[in-house]
């Protein structure tokens, strides 16, 4: 195993799931502002999930508009 590599690997998956989750959450509420169901705080929950490590961890937050 090589640590370097082990390690630019996943700091590129952790690159690509945040630059897409927030495009992913930003869209989301917008959609939700625009048409009146949007709220001050939205509570939040992300899996990470790896099956061949047999991996699966939740983390749980909120997303503040103000």
């Amino acid at each position: 195993m090589d640590d370097e590599t082990l390690n630019l690997s996943i700091r590129k998956f952790l690159k690509m799931v945040g630059v897409n989750s927030q495009r992913e959450i930003e869209q989301a509420v917008a959609k939700a502002v625009a048409t009146g169901t949007g709220d001050e705080t939205f509570a939040a929950t992300m899996t990470l999930e790896i099956s061949a490590l047999g991996l699966k961890v939740g983390f749980d937050g909120e997303i503040k508009l103000h």
